[in-house]
């Protein structure tokens, strides 16, 4: 026995803007990072995602190399502003993700599509963004009209990717788009993210197909340290989430943390309901853990989660939680490596939320990666640090499932390099090199580690 049943989902992930490029494109509007990156000062070495990856025209060469890893599901995200602008549907790009979702299914690969990694339509933003509660509704039209066309096909519905990152990035440190610094519309959006999840998942259970299956992912902060620092940040970056979602509503102790910010009065009869729609699945976003202690809130330097630069603390109500380096190894993020606390965390969710089957939507690790020459002429990439890493946390995902977790499958983030938000191309998550220059794609050893991993699953 390996520890992973026939039907576990083994997969990599991407992002929209992430991969896409093709700004403007076929009735693409712009969207937040569009305008977040064309800010001067806002994106390392003044990156864009206008070209990144140029998986719009490339996608096809990008669903062979998936086929040849030997993945059984693919997470990508749509793009809202490109099927969807102005409220109004958007053949064009609409038969994007159409085409893609076939490719898929002809090379028995199953598509788990995200509505929303991060890129809200830049018109959306400027009448209030997440923080206005018309944001939510916006959002469930969308969903039910890209469900209408894809419902047919799709394996699994995700809402909303790290929704976390949304609201305390977003507006409240400033350090992703729109890039606000507000605590009060920080938590305003973090309700209304919660409440367009709950929209979304009512308006797509009413279009799409009955098998398709309906999940949420979260960025869950697996955080050891001084217990009151925990339980203050374990508030507003977990719970503020996992429990509406869940059924049990705004946890009293949230509400108290942050009440010298706002009254929550933006919470309105009947949106607990809405939000605790069911769920067949939560994704879990895991890179590393997060160490918390009682102090004076010094910044953390081994996440960009942290107020490095000068900016504000998306740790909204914890201004008095220091967040103090970490053991290493590091990776290129600053970020310490600990499989560790992907099984710890799995169990944590097994012990809490019982009933709720888990994916793993994000397991990665930047490294300095170097194409080089191999024998033949050929290019490779020796990424041993990424290999161990995978290598490690799926042992982690293994013993969690041992130990009783229900989890049900895995994506490796990311399949290609990418623009990495503020990081610009500084950063390669990639089991796939790219050269932005050129568009080349190279398999990275990692790439065909996973290979050789997911063939040997098949054979046990």
């Amino acid at each position: 026995m390996n520890g992973f049943p026939d039907d576990f989902l083994w997969g990599a992930a991407t992002a929209a803007y992430q991969i896409e490029g093709a700004a403007g494109e076929d009735g693409r509007a712009p969207s937040i990072w569009d305008t977040f990156s064309r800010t001067p000062g806002r994106v390392r070495d003044g990156d864009t995602g206008d070209v990144a990856c140029d998986h719009y025209h490339r996608w096809r060469e990008d669903v062979a190399h998936l086929a040849e890893l030997g993945v059984n599901a693919y997470r990508f995200s749509v793009s809202w502003p490109r099927v969807f602008p102005g409220g109004v549907l958007n053949r064009e790009g609409v038969d994007f993700y159409s085409r893609l979702v076939d490719a898929l299914l002809e090379r028995g690969i199953a598509p788990v599509a995200t509505l929303y990694h991060w890129d809200l339509p830049q018109d959306v933003e400027d009448a209030g963004g997440w923080p206005a509660r018309d944001t939510a509704f916006r959002f469930a039209e969308y969903a039910e009209a890209i469900g209408e066309e894809l419902g047919d096909r799709i394996h699994t519905w995700t809402t909303l990717n790290e929704p976390w990152c949304s609201a305390f990035l977003g507006y409240a440190s400033g350090v992703h788009a729109p890039g606000r610094s507000d605590p009060a519309a920080a938590l305003a959006a973090a309700h209304h993210l919660n409440l367009a999840h709950g929209l979304a998942n009512g308006a797509l259970r009413a279009v799409v197909a009955p098998t398709a299956r309906h999940s949420v992912t979260l960025n869950l902060h697996h955080l050891r340290g001084d217990p009151e620092a925990v339980r203050r940040v374990d508030a507003v970056s977990n719970r503020v989430f996992l429990d509406p979602m869940l059924g049990r509503g705004y946890p009293a102790d949230l509400l108290a943390d942050t009440a010298a910010i706002t009254d929550w009065g933006f919470v309105r009869d009947g949106d607990q309901t809405v939000i605790a729609a069911p769920l067949d699945a939560l994704g879990v976003n895991y890179y590393n853990p997060t160490l918390a202690r009682d102090g004076d809130g010094s910044p953390a330097p081994d996440s960009d989660h942290g107020h490095a630069d000068g900016a504000a603390t998306p740790f909204v109500g914890c201004d008095d939680v220091a967040f103090p380096r970490q053991p290493g190894p590091y990776t290129e993020m600053g970020w310490p490596v600990d499989a560790t606390g992907l099984t710890e965390l799995l169990l944590r969710l097994r012990r809490e939320y019982p009933d709720t089957p888990l994916l793993i939507t994000e397991n990665g690790a930047a490294f300095d990666d170097r194409v080089t020459a191999d024998a033949s002429g050929g290019r490779r990439v020796h990424d041993d640090r990424r290999v161990a890493y995978l290598r490690d946390h799926i042992e982690a995902v293994r013993l969690a499932r041992e130990a009783g977790a229900d989890v049900r499958g895995y994506f490796a983030w990311s399949l290609l390099d990418n623009f990495e938000w503020s990081h610009g191309y500084s950063k390669r998550f990639g089991l796939l090199h790219v050269d932005y220059a050129t568009g080349a794609r190279t398999w990275k050893d990692s790439a065909h580690w996973y290979r050789a991993h997911l063939a040997e699953v098949a054979r046990r």
